[in-house]
């Protein structure tokens, strides 16, 4: 018994002829009457009686064609979800994220993403990056976005965008009259910063040196959108990434361009061992595309 010949019998239940089923089925009249009559032998049962040329479903046919219609039912979805898989409509993608990305733009990228997949099904885990890149050696995700500088590309790791840093005000603060902040405007501000073991910090502190600029960080905190409450509750002023800027919802934070420009680097990292979903490059692709259409002007490299 082939799945060729429970077609050629659904066919005929349905148009009742064998010239509409060997129509729909693409195939010539003798040819759907050989998938019946071989059929009815390996099944050792008669299905039709031919009359006048004729053929008419026996009892047997009706209560076989039942089950026939659910069998194939379940073999056309298995097409179905092939072809899904094929048109990157339908799979599974891992996703490991640092905070900074994963709080607030990642969850709009991939719902804007899922929008025209709706088979598809994306789990997302908030790590630090340095665990990220132990979850991508570990093999343990499809995908992984991390802070982390990619000046050459390779194999398994990239860039995946490149956004400036922006100073971070209380709403109604004297500096947001200013178009752009430069250090010597923060010079006397309560700053709430980023810890010294993140190399944000680092390149602060030494800008903010190279203008003789003393840096009053009376706060620390290693997560951007902490860093903007503190700000909307009048803790201070700070500088962060554009990213984290553009996920936080609070209206009490006002964001200015800053000067000299500092850069902050998400990179793609992806296993070298597990295989790649078929998902992956035009997730990917959206996820940058969303960036540039969101960020605008503070996107310099993508």
């Amino acid at each position: 018994m082939k799945i060729r010949q429970l077609e050629a019998f659904r066919a005929v239940m349905l148009y009742q002829t064998v010239t509409l089923a060997s129509e729909m089925l693409h195939i010539s009249q003798p040819a759907t009457t050989r998938l019946l009559a071989d059929l009815e032998s390996s099944l050792r049962l008669k299905l039709f009686d031919r009359v006048k040329g004729r053929l008419i479903p026996t009892v047997e046919a009706q209560t076989l064609y039942e089950e026939v219609q659910r069998s194939l039912a379940g073999v056309d979805r298995i097409a179905r979800v092939a072809d899904e898989i094929r048109d990157m409509r339908h799979g599974t993608l891992q996703v490991a994220a640092a905070p900074a990305i994963a709080l607030s733009f990642l969850p709009h990228a991939i719902s804007d993403y899922l929008k025209t997949r709706p088979e598809a099904h994306i789990a997302l885990a908030v790590h630090s990056s340095r665990s990220v890149v132990d979850r991508v050696i570990g093999q343990r995700c499809d995908v992984g976005f991390a802070i982390l500088s990619m000046n050459h590309a390779s194999a398994h790791g990239e860039r995946l965008i490149s956004v400036r840093m922006v100073c971070a005000l209380p709403a109604g603060h004297r500096l947001c009259a200013l178009d752009t902040i430069t250090p010597t405007d923060l010079a006397g501000e309560r700053f709430v910063a980023h810890p010294r073991s993140v190399e944000s910090r680092l390149r602060m502190d030494a800008l903010f040196a190279a203008h003789g600029v003393e840096m009053k960080a009376q706060m620390e905190c290693q997560l951007g959108h902490a860093i903007c409450a503190f700000i909307e509750a009048g803790a201070g002023v700070s500088v962060i990434d554009a990213i984290s800027a553009w996920g936080y919802r609070g209206s009490g934070v006002v964001f200015k361009p800053f000067e000299p420009s500092l850069v902050t680097d998400f990179a793609l990292l992806t296993p070298s061992q597990r295989p790649a979903p078929l998902l992956l490059k035009p997730f990917v692709a959206h996820v940058r595309e969303f960036a540039i259409a969101e960020l605008g002007p503070a996107v310099l490299v993508a």
